[in-house]
């Protein structure tokens, strides 16, 4: 395993599903949210907005059903709200992950963390995986201009750590990720979850589970 680290000086990793088992805790909330204003989710619609941020889930639906009394970003609030409730509440934590993260800082790895979610969900998933201090660079697509799979958030990780792209491995679980890591010039590690029946062509490497760690 440590062949997919070898000549680089940072290891980046995406958040939703990588730390956390968060996908249905992201449609839950959705789902709950949305449907409380009168849209009718579909489970079509959910795997098209799955990989969009929350911002734009929230415009997708609200042009598909337009509701009163409630803003955008009110309701983008609303769905964050909930899905830091459900990650307090669930036992979604990836095992093996803290474990794995705290071996690289042992070896001088620089750690980044960059994610299409909202920042506000972020210190909710560092306090549940424990893994508040183990991360140099925290990202969150809030603050570029376009999320995944526009490779900027990942670009802009790798300067706040100092390091090049090329020196940075990416560890991530969806194709959008991959095709934002894959762009930036990163090595990308997919993590499979044992899923067999997702393409991971755009990896260079792959990862079942973290919790036999790093051999």
């Amino acid at each position: 395993m440590e062949l997919m680290f070898r000549d680089k000086k940072a290891v980046i990793f995406d958040m939703d599903g990588v730390l956390v088992d968060s996908e249905g805790i992201w449609k839950q909330a959705e789902f709950e949210v949305f449907s409380s204003l009168g849209v009718s989710v579909t489970e079509k619609g959910s795997l098209l907005t799955r990989s969009m941020t929350t911002k734009e889930v929230t415009r997708f639906w609200y042009e598909q059903f337009p509701w009163k009394g409630r803003t955008l970003p009110e309701v983008e609030e609303m769905v964050i709200q909930r899905v830091v409730e459900l990650i307090r509440s669930e036992d979604c934590v990836i095992k093996g992950i803290r474990a794995f993260i705290t071996k690289l800082k042992a070896q001088h790895y620089k750690i980044g963390l960059a994610t299409n979610a909202p920042e506000k969900i972020i210190p909710t998933v560092l306090e549940k995986t424990q893994t508040r201090l183990l991360f140099d660079i925290i990202s969150s697509a809030d603050r570029e201009e376009k999320g995944k799979p526009h490779p900027a958030i990942y670009l802009n990780t790798a300067r706040k750590l100092k390091v090049k792209p090329q020196e940075c491995a990416v560890i991530e679980d969806s194709r959008t990720g991959m095709k934002a890591a894959n762009r930036a010039g990163m090595t990308v590690i997919a993590y499979t979850k044992g899923n067999k029946n997702m393409s991971f062509d755009l990896a260079d490497y792959e990862i079942d589970r973290f919790s036999d760690g790093l051999r």
